[in-house]
């Protein structure tokens, strides 16, 4: 007996999603904001996005076990209560008087280790509420790209205006009512069922996480993404966390020009998302991908580098943003296909820590950059590594996999565990 699709989990699922994302990215604004203006040094600011980020990625790296023997939907539910509590500490210590530098870094850490569990879990969950709303993968999968764009495309300048007119901290208050809003809609909308099979209790934890791993080595696809990943991830953190804030605070002096910016890239995201999430199944996957990076990456950084007015800058950010909004969807779906649902946890907990590895490096090499070498000369580095990067899929045979998608293996071939 076939049960009819039923799209109230999806509606949960992505509004969760997409609630959570947007006090992250409202926050992602006001944290390095906060440093910077109380600081003054683009290298703590640094300091600060690495204390968030490193503990984000190594729960990442090694939660995947952990979250299919706990449930993905529990962990969900869980993450999102912890994370509120945490970011929520942080403005009312602020309010006290009694926020130091290394305790809101020890906060921030503590608030990207649950995020990272949090993060593996409901990416994880989007094939089983695909499949409770009878929905093509590619389309699910453009749904929840989507959400977090829209989330950019507001949170950006939401928070840069609020920013201006209250404070950084306030900002902080409203990522933490948004992880609640998060988790009561996982736990009233999506249903247990949505999360991939619970592994139980039979394979060791290294065992499991170590198979995750050999999984990933013997697929040179994904290797190939999680590797192309890691530089792009490395950048896009330098330029977020330091380099687009250094920029607003020297050359336009505001923070709404940061909001704007972010926004900018927002609004061509989700155009650019929803072209892709339309036509996903009829488009050539691996040149929407190339294409998308290699429009979406260098042009970003090269316009700050040159730029005195935020007019240009906006318009290069929008325009990269349409190239970066049919990106995710790809990905998700070369994932989702080429790995069982038993090992998603695992398997796509290692791509993700292998693509996030250079993430928290990245906030600290754009503040040493910045601090060693001056702005223009770390926007005009970062743009021409971004752009030979992203020439990768254009020129190396394996990334014609992407047109070809494979049926799952069930396990890892013995020949293939030990290649690199």
């Amino acid at each position: 007996m076939t049960t009819a699709p039923d799209r109230r989990p999806l509606t949960g699922f992505l509004g969760a999603a997409g609630v959570s994302a947007l006090g992250t990215r409202m926050s992602f604004l006001a944290l390095p904001w906060l440093v910077l203006t109380t600081t003054g040094s683009a290298t703590l600011t640094g300091v600060v996005a690495f204390a968030e980020m490193a503990p984000y990625v190594t729960v990442q790296a090694l939660g995947g076990p952990l979250v299919d023997r706990l449930g993905a939907w529990r962990v969900s539910v869980a993450t999102d209560i912890l994370a509120a509590a945490f970011t929520g500490l942080v403005p009312a210590l602020a309010a006290a008087r009694l926020l130091p530098l290394p305790l809101l870094a020890t906060l921030v850490a503590a608030a990207g280790a649950v995020r990272g569990a949090g993060d593996s879990a409901r990416d994880v969950m989007v094939p089983g509420v695909r499949e409770i709303a009878g929905i093509p993968i590619e389309r699910c999968s453009g749904l929840y790209d989507g959400v977090s764009r829209a989330a950019s495309l507001v949170g950006m300048p939401l928070a840069g205006a609020l920013v201006a007119v209250t404070s950084a901290v306030s900002v902080l208050a409203i990522d933490a009512a948004t992880f609640a809003a998060s988790a009561l809609l996982v736990a009233a909308l999506v249903p247990r069922r949505a999360q991939p099979p619970r592994a139980g209790g039979a394979a060791p934890y290294l065992s499991s996480l170590a198979e995750g791993f050999r999984y990933l080595r013997g697929d040179r696809l994904l290797l190939a993404l999680a590797a192309m990943i890691l530089v792009t991830n490395f950048l896009d953190q330098a330029g977020g966390a330091v380099l687009m804030p250094v920029w607003a605070h020297e050359v336009a002096r505001s923070s709404l020009a940061l909001g704007l910016l972010g926004g900018a890239l927002g609004l061509g995201a989700v155009a650019g998302n929803a072209l892709a999430t339309w036509l996903g199944p009829r488009l050539p996957r691996r040149m929407t991908y190339a294409a998308g990076f290699f429009a979406g990456g260098a042009p970003r950084f090269l316009a700050l580098a040159v730029a005195s007015s935020v007019s240009p800058v906006l318009a290069v950010a929008f325009v990269a943003g349409l190239g970066v909004g049919g990106i995710n969807p790809v990905i998700g779906a070369v994932e989702y296909e080429r790995v069982p649902r038993h090992l998603q946890a695992r398997v796509l907990g290692a791509v993700g820590a292998s693509a996030w590895a250079g993430i928290p490096f990245g906030s600290l090499a754009g503040g040493l950059a910045v601090s060693a070498f001056g702005l223009r000369p770390a926007l005009l580095a970062a743009g021409a590594l971004y752009g030979l990067t992203t020439l990768a899929p254009f020129v190396l045979p394996v990334w014609r996999q992407m047109d070809r998608p494979p049926a799952p293996r069930e396990r890892v071939p013995a020949a293939v565990t030990g290649s690199g």
